[in-house]
């Protein structure tokens, strides 16, 4: 039950090979081009997270070129356990992964999905959002399979829940199936949407088209990629053309556009502890006002080792919903979409908005997934981030020199041949060693 694959293989390949035999990956993010090493050097997340956490945390072994030209192989238990739990978030800066193997799970053909709209103020929809799979009375048997909310304003938003079903149990009189892959189907979020006038449904959708269900549509992205893409006339002509390779966006994006992006459009995700969620609904409605925003939650476990991203200290004391004696229940938020301001044709720094996100973030033992823009310096990198498993790694594996430090690797922008060199070179000193 375990699959052996190269880093560049993405969730498409995956999941277009393994469904057929009623098996998937126990984390299989939602988009088909995100690969495997970017899933594990960053972070990966999906419905099932708050069963099995991020995506490294399914990740068996990984093969690792170290600067020397060694190839290793790193496990929990061998003698390379340091280098398998450094890697995760370090951004490729410790060695190059060259394969890795992932824990797979049986599976069933279909996902019994079931809509609840919420209406009530951003902590109420948290609440419910923290209700749909972390039951109160802690019964196993009320945890779903797979769980997703989204928040279309600040009054209503929808929580999904899902649950394998097989061929049989679909096809049922009475059962509606709805395959939400084929290219002219109405867009996943905006069809979820519909769960606010139609009350609360159930439909069976094929299991590979759930797991890609984003795709299409780059969650809501691509309403402000292509404004008429959502139209059904586009659909049924042209949207087996969807959805344009996020690579081919990057590469074909000149300076200009990109600080436009950055001045007038968030791509951030906040993972905030299950029980601050209200809060940080709350926090991006003051600061941005970005509807709609995906909730989706994650174990983030209690690890051998302090790595870069790690529980609240003490939080197994506390009983909060979600937690257990081993991982505490996180959350991403994730915000993707021009603010209110911009659409008003108001004024809106980004930067500035940026920068108190990840302000939030740190007073709140959250953190900010290095894909995103960020404005921090690297004295608030390691105070959001612990340094100090992940220095180790680097000493003892001969990086420094060899890889950039992964704050400069994963800053935004040209970096002069100077800057590299520096980056490469560069010693941590963590921000608390400064404040102590």
């Amino acid at each position: 039950m375990v699959a052996k694959v190269e880093p560049l293989v993405n969730m498409g390949q995956i999941t277009r090979y393994t469904c057929s035999m009623n098996l998937a990956l126990a984390v299989v993010a939602e988009l088909d081009d995100l690969t495997v090493g970017g899933l594990i050097n960053g972070y990966g997340i999906e419905g099932s997270s708050h069963l099995y956490g991020l995506f490294s945390d399914t990740v068996v072994a990984m093969e690792v070129v170290l600067a020397d030209g060694r190839v290793v192989r790193a496990t929990k238990d061998n003698e390379y356990s340091d280098l398998f739990y450094g890697i995760p978030w370090s951004q490729g800066t410790l060695g190059f992964l060259v394969s890795a193997e992932i824990k797979l799970i049986p599976i069933k053909e279909y996902m019994r999905l079931t809509y609840t709209p919420v209406k009530g103020t951003l902590k109420e929809m948290a609440q419910a959002y923290a209700d749909s799979f972390a039951p109160r009375d802690g019964d196993p048997a009320k945890v779903p399979d797979f769980v997703e909310g989204m928040v279309y304003t600040d009054a209503e938003g929808v929580m999904m829940t899902g649950v394998y079903a097989s061929k049989e149990e679909a096809k049922k009189k009475g059962n509606k199936t709805n395959s939400v892959g084929w290219w002219f189907k109405p867009w996943f979020y905006q069809h979820a949407q519909t769960a606010l006038k139609r009350g609360e449904f159930v439909e069976y959708i094929p299991t590979r088209q759930y797991y890609h269900r984003h795709t299409r549509c780059l969650y809501w992205e691509g309403k402000l990629i292509l404004p008429f893409g959502d139209q059904f006339w586009f659909r049924f002509l042209f949207g087996w053309l969807m959805p344009p390779k996020v690579s081919l966006l990057k590469a074909t994006q000149g300076e200009s556009i990109r600080n436009y992006y950055h001045d007038n459009h968030v791509i951030q995700d906040m993972l905030v502890p299950l029980y601050k969620v209200g809060d940080a609904l709350e926090f991006v409605h003051k600061e941005m006002e970005v509807y709609p925003l995906w909730l989706c939650p994650h174990r983030l476990y209690k690890l051998p080792v302090k790595t870069m991203v790690y529980p609240e200290p003490g939080f197994e004391h506390h009983h909060r919903q979600g937690d257990t004696s081993y991982a505490q229940m996180f959350t991403d938020v994730g915000v993707y979409y021009a603010p209110a301001a911009v659409l008003r044709g108001e004024v809106f720094d980004g930067a500035q908005a940026v920068h108190r996100l990840e302000q939030w973030l740190i007073e709140n033992h959250s953190y900010q997934p290095q894909y995103a823009v960020s404005e921090l310096n690297e004295k608030d990198f390691w105070r959001m981030f612990d340094a100090s498993h992940y220095e180790h790694c680097r000493q003892k594996y001969g990086a420094v020199g060899t890889f950039m430090s992964v704050y400069y690797k994963s800053k935004k922008g040209r970096k002069t041949e100077k800057e590299v060199q520096e980056a490469e070179a560069a010693i941590l000193e963590p921000a608390y060693a400064d404040e102590a």
